[in-house]
């Protein structure tokens, strides 16, 4: 008896939630760190051979789609996970409404481009967002039955979904940009992700949808659904607004170096809470109706969450430069002040992550939305008067400030929500916050004792760094009396299948 199939048993284990989300976790951990890598991979090798200007017009054709897309996002995939029962009944209704979609928007993008490509005073911009938009249609028509991996916590064929998705990217990309060397690598980099995405649905969860939309499920999924696409428009102008902004007012090279500073400024801090969110929102669910599991549970989470972000967000900060001149060029050096700032907005956006699934599984989507329309209202506020006075910076200045005031609000409202005392979550942030700081000394000290060639320093650095934020780490778990230690320990332990052995032995016992 498969243990995290819902459609079969509803029984929860008395395994801890902290080592079924390792179990799982260890796959998605597997999945985000070799899509970083292949992103690691692609981004230096598009970095050198196209010009900022190329990555300022597939920016705007992304953004075009994602203005449209996340515009009509209805939020089902989401109510579905968080749905007891069989799903099977509602597959087809999602699909038919996710082909219906994909063909309406792809259809929008394609009268819409000549406008776009006015408004960005970019004539070029034009074939480009046409292109591109191929990619909506493409994944639109993508196995509905693949939210059972997530479901699930089938998080293997998870990893073997993306992956492929990013492999198939990197190849095509990197091959195009050696023989084209303009912004039509990028385009048909991502035009050979959505084909390998829509394919692999297909091999990873055999399922044949039928053209059948029942109205009833609809409307049921809507009801929850509602709110998720409040948030992800909400979300979509905190996240794009400065892009629209800097795109209009500094042209489309200076927009190539900016969403290239944001990309490598969310990359490593954004991504552990991603790891972690992909795993906790369906474990939430299962115990949403036990608040002191559930609240022991969050605790764990963010220990993880911030140990990681902190010390990636603290490694960035102080090795920008070096990292910006080894791995992306010369050509991008003035990305470094830009990185600075919105480094620490990527740290704040990582913790307020943490809350989003507990928001969910608990039926309470409508607050994680406020929580974004907290953070565009002061963007709004303050986004044009800093522009005016530090021009891009100002915009990633105004951008880390709405962030700071939208995690504020959420942690508070999932504190509340879970009753989780205020010392507690000051005590979680105390040592990872002090390492950090420590690290960045250290290594500030290092860069100016230390003469040698780049890549040496760069890499020397790096250990360095990374030991001394380790073991300042384990001390001050010690001293706070925080489960880090335990916690990398179940890590070890699970991915060498003590975990996978106490599953099989529990799923044998529960059948």
């Amino acid at each position: 008896m498969d243990l995290f199939n819902a459609d079969m048993t509803e029984r929860t284990s008395d395994l801890s939630l902290s080592t079924k989300v390792i179990h799982g976790g260890l796959w998605i951990t597997a999945l985000r760190i070799s899509n970083k890598l292949l992103s690691f991979i692609r981004i230096p090798i598009l970095a050198w051979l196209l010009r900022p200007e190329d990555f300022g017009l597939a920016g705007i054709a992304a953004l075009t789609i994602a203005i449209i897309q996340t515009f009509t996002q209805p939020g089902l995939a989401i109510a579905l996970i968080r749905k007891k029962g069989n799903i099977r009944p509602y597959l087809d209704t999602i699909w038919m409404v996710s082909v219906i979609r994909s063909v309406c928007i792809f259809a929008l993008i394609i009268l819409s481009a000549p406008y776009v490509a006015v408004f960005f005073d970019a004539p070029e911009a034009e074939a480009v967002i046409r292109v591109f938009s191929i990619t909506i249609l493409i994944v639109g028509f993508r196995n509905p039955a693949v939210l059972y991996f997530q479901r699930e916590l089938d998080f293997k064929k998870q990893y073997m979904y993306e992956f492929s998705t990013a492999l198939a990217n990197l190849i095509v990309s990197g091959v195009a940009a050696v023989v084209l060397r303009n912004v039509w690598a990028l385009v048909l980099g991502a035009i050979a992700g959505s084909v390998t995405r829509c394919f692999m649905s297909y091999v990873l969860r055999p399922y044949k949808p039928r053209f059948r939309l029942d109205k009833e499920k609809f409307l049921e999924l809507f009801e929850f659904g509602k709110w998720v696409l409040g948030s992800s428009m909400l979300y979509f102008l905190v996240s794009q607004g400065d892009d629209i902004v800097l795109g209009k007012l500094f042209g489309v090279t200076m927009l190539g170096l900016y969403q290239m500073a944001y990309t490598l400024s969310d990359l490593p801090t954004t991504q552990i809470s991603q790891i972690i969110g992909d795993v906790t929102f369906p474990a939430y669910s299962r115990i949403q109706d036990d608040k002191q599991r559930l609240r022991r549970a969050y605790e764990k989470v963010l220990q993880l969450v911030l140990m990681g972000t902190a010390a990636l967000a603290g490694g960035l900060f102080i090795l920008a430069p070096e990292f910006t001149s080894i791995f992306l060029g010369p050509k991008w050096t003035n990305i470094v002040p830009i990185l600075y700032i919105l480094i620490w907005a990527g740290l704040l956006k990582s913790v307020k992550g943490t809350t989003e699934p507990i928001f969910n599984a608990l039926g309470k989507p409508a607050i994680f939305t406020k929580s974004y329309f907290i953070q565009l209202i002061i963007l709004a506020g303050v986004i044009f008067p800093l522009t005016q006075v530090s021009g891009a910076r100002g915009i990633a200045i105004a951008v880390l400030i709405s962030q700071a005031a939208s995690t504020i609000f959420a942690v508070v409202q999932a504190m509340r929500t879970i009753e989780f005392k205020p010392w507690n979550f000051l005590r979680i942030w105390i040592t990872p916050l002090s390492s950090m700081a420590v690290m960045i000394l250290v290594v500030f000290i290092a860069k100016q004792l230390i003469d040698a060639n780049r890549v040496i320093i760069f890499l020397v650095l790096m250990g360095l760094g990374a030991l001394s934020y380790l073991v300042l780490n384990i001390i001050g778990s010690r001293i706070f009396g925080l489960e880090i230690v335990k916690l990398i320990k179940e890590i070890i332990h699970s991915s060498r299948g003590k975990i996978a052995r106490s599953d099989k032995k529990w799923n044998v016992k529960s059948s």
